[in-house]
């Protein structure tokens, strides 16, 4: 089975509660318990908060979530047009962070995801792959 979709928001942070319940319902259709649906909420919120508030800064832009099902897994990817990451090592890190924040944001998201991928140049964007697969598909593989 594959699905996918794809939300384009504006980056502001009155779309974020909208990218969270987009982006679970359609995990939904996997058999994920509530507590990685939660997870997945989490890892979207801090991905779409990232590019609002450390991609973007003052200035506005799109942000797109395109969302993918297929072999019994998740696939998010999160993009931006914002002014990019110049260390992606030293943003990964817990408590670095550009804006006076906690800067745990990459840090949840890596925790929450069984794959997450990092990809950015300084002034054009960023793009944030995820990857969950439900508890009860890796145990039937183990």
């Amino acid at each position: 089975m594959e699905n996918k979709a794809k939300l384009t928001i504006d980056s502001l942070s009155d779309n974020i509660g909208l990218a969270r319940v987009t982006v679970a319902s359609f995990a939904s259709q996997l058999n994920f318990t509530l507590a990685e649906l939660e997870e997945i909420k989490v890892a979207i919120s801090e991905a779409v908060s990232n590019s609002i508030i450390h991609g973007y800064a003052e200035e506005s832009g799109e942000i797109e979530i395109g969302m993918r099902v297929y072999g019994e897994q998740l696939e998010i990817i999160v993009k931006d047009q914002g002014c990019g990451i110049e260390d992606i090592e030293a943003a990964c890190e817990p408590a670095y962070t550009t804006a006076g924040r906690m800067g745990l944001g990459l840090v949840f998201i890596d925790s929450f995801m069984d794959k997450f991928e990092i990809e950015s140049k300084v002034a054009k964007g960023t793009t944030l792959k995820m990857i969950k697969i439900p508890a009860q598909e890796k145990k039937q593989v183990n």
